[in-house]
């Protein structure tokens, strides 16, 4: 993936040192749906929690453990969300794929792009064969998302998701290089 990559209004790179202050701004902003979904953030997420987190995505990149990404407003430079993919298994070339978007910036297609963009990066750089997309069941959003990309919803998977040291079964969607290829045929961009 190239360093950075615009496709519209919108931004998906590695997170630099610099993007701190305003990472912190937009777990910030978004607290409440957050701490429901994602293991790393917590109400009293602070700016020293944003810089570790940087560094630790600076770090994965280094290790090739996991390869999570900033999104960014391409005018501004703000970051309003992030994006990767994780749990690497190199033996079956499978990964997954997580999202999340600030919440003022909720409906205009950005987490669908961010997706898109770590898919890519997936499939061709990393060469996986399958993405899957984990969401909680009552996640509707990123539901839409996962259906949007053309994801197959697979099942709903048992104890999937570990949240603050509880289970949590979860819908699992999958993406296949075969998926991707229709995109390049569609107009539909974010």
């Amino acid at each position: 993936m190239q360093e950075a990559v615009s496709r519209s209004r919108y931004l998906v790179r590695r997170l630099e040192p610099s993007d701190s202050a305003s990472f912190f701004g937009a777990v910030r902003a978004s607290l409440p749906g957050l701490v429901d979904a994602m293991p790393w953030c917590r109400l009293d997420y602070a700016i020293e929690d944003a810089e570790a987190w940087i560094r630790f995505t600076q770090s994965c990149w280094e290790n090739r453990s996991e390869f999570p990404l900033g999104v960014f407003e391409a005018e501004t430079g703000q970051v309003i969300g992030g994006v990767g993919v994780n749990q690497i298994n190199h033996a079956h070339r499978i990964g997954n794929i997580g999202y999340w978007v600030s919440t003022p910036h909720h409906g205009r297609g950005i987490a669908r792009f961010a997706a898109r963009e770590a898919a890519m990066l997936g499939f061709g750089e990393l060469g996986l064969a399958r993405l899957e997309i984990v969401t909680l069941p009552h996640n509707l959003a990123s539901q839409r998302v996962a259906e949007a990309l053309g994801a197959t919803r697979e099942c709903i998977a048992r104890n999937r998701l570990q949240i603050r040291g509880q289970a949590h079964d979860a819908i699992v969607y999958a993406l296949t290089p075969e998926i991707v290829a229709l995109w390049n045929e569609s107009t539909d961009a974010a």
